[in-house]
């Protein structure tokens, strides 16, 4: 049986839906755009007339101002968004129950069955497309193809509201001279590297010498050269099913650079804080911790070490990740931005040895208080109890890190240097 597997992604989605309930944003040159104020002032999203004056997502509001002097900004307001996204599932729903999401505004289907093919996909995608635009306002892109990555391309191929079909006979005539930065997973950084040993198409991608592939870039080398060869086989999970969780983490950019060690511990609790909430919500405890650092210059940095034993606890877990940043980031200060997370998870049940010097009362103690401090912020607030060392500085105690919006990030992350910790 021939797959076919659709990818749908919603045009300027955060515009667009903005432009749908403010309708007198319709037409004009506008940009839905971070908070100045918290330095998270880059475009998120922009209208298609913001575009064509030259508007790109990730501008800085100045520079997008500088290429569009009329441009509207407007505020993110991620609750509609996410809402709006159920509807479009909803949708999609109609067709098959393997719907998996890329994000708010991005999601596969299998419509693989007995007797359809690439121009049933077609078909399909052309009257999901009609229905996303006459029952909510919006438009979709469509890529119909044999696997999920040339899917995904194919959305990406013509916008906005059209469907672009890859087929599997003859895929290498529409794929292969396209740059490499337009296949699933290559970054900028990714497709510079590459560049610069003369594969610039995905078709040079796929003919590349193998061991050099893997050679510069390891495992993600081959996998990179599997896509550009059609050999995605990866399934598209069903809307029901549950994604195994590996990990939880959180970060920020605060409204200034941490600049001191103590910063940094500031930043560190705070953060920890919403993590171990929501592993202790989760029934889940930690094994290990990570903390991620990107500097002035934009570079990440981030090391990580493993537990003696899994723990919950919001002491421990800041603890940890304090020690982790003094041995191996504080050279690096200063920092803008700052990230944690907790990995190797665990049942919060799973059995754990008790300490020889007889530590258990004091684990009971603390775990007592986390579950004290969790009753209190899901009544008033997650901002409703603060630790000392955050309220030290006034511009660190108006973050509210469990009031931050996790975006998807890519399968590969970009211009990171990685020190482990045993």
């Amino acid at each position: 049986m021939t797959r076919v597997i659709l990818h749908v992604d919603a045009n300027s989605y955060y515009a667009s839906v903005e432009c749908l309930y403010t309708p007198s944003l319709r037409g004009k040159p506008m940009a839905v755009c971070g908070s100045v104020d918290d330095r998270h002032g880059i475009v998120l999203a922009k209208s298609e007339a913001a575009k064509r004056a030259g508007v790109q997502t990730g501008m800085a509001i100045w520079q997008a101002r500088q290429a569009c002097p009329g441009l509207l900004c407007v505020p993110p307001d991620y609750d509609l968004y996410m809402a709006f996204s159920q509807k479009l599932r909803t949708v999609y729903g109609r067709y098959t129950d393997q719907v998996e999401a890329f994000g708010l505004d991005e999601c596969w289907l299998d419509i693989s069955a007995p007797g359809n093919d690439m121009a049933a996909g077609e078909q399909i995608a052309n009257e999901i497309r009609e229905s996303v635009k006459t029952e909510m306002g919006i438009t979709v892109s469509v890529g119909v193809s044999f696997n999920k990555v040339f899917a995904k391309l194919g959305s990406d191929y013509r916008k906005p509201d059209a469907v672009t079909v890859i087929p599997e006979d003859g895929f290498e005539r529409i794929v292969w001279p396209l740059p490499t930065r337009d296949l699933l997973y290559v970054g900028p950084r990714t497709a510079a590297k590459l560049g610069r040993y003369g594969i610039a198409t995905i078709g040079d991608l796929a003919m590349a010498d193998t061991k050099l592939l893997e050679y510069k870039l390891g495992k993600n080398g081959l996998m990179l050269k599997a896509f550009a060869l059609g050999l995605d086989q990866s399934p598209v999970r069903h809307a029901d099913d549950d994604e195994m969780i590996k990990s939880v983490g959180n970060s920020t950019t605060p409204p200034h650079d941490i600049r001191t060690p103590e910063e940094a511990r500031a930043v560190l609790y705070l953060l920890m804080e919403s993590v171990g909430q929501r592993l202790r919500a989760l029934g889940l405890k930690a094994k290990q911790v990570a903390v991620s650092a990107r500097g002035t210059d934009l570079l990440s940095r981030s090391c990580q070490r493993r537990l003696s034993a899994a723990t919950d606890s919001t002491a421990r877990l800041a603890q940890e990740a304090n020690v982790l940043f003094s041995e191996r980031l504080r050279f690096g200060l200063p920092y803008r931005s700052m990230g944690v997370s907790c990995g190797r998870l665990v049942p919060w049940h799973t059995p754990v040895q008790l300490d020889l010097l007889g530590d258990a009362e004091r684990q009971r103690r603390q775990e007592q208080l986390d579950q004290a401090l969790d009753s209190l912020r899901y009544r008033f607030g997650h901002t409703v109890v603060r630790r000392g060392i955050v309220l030290e500085d006034a511009d660190f105690a108006r973050v509210n890190p469990a009031g931050q919006v996790i975006h998807p990030v890519a399968f590969l992350k970009e211009g990171s240097v990685k020190y482990d910790s045993p």
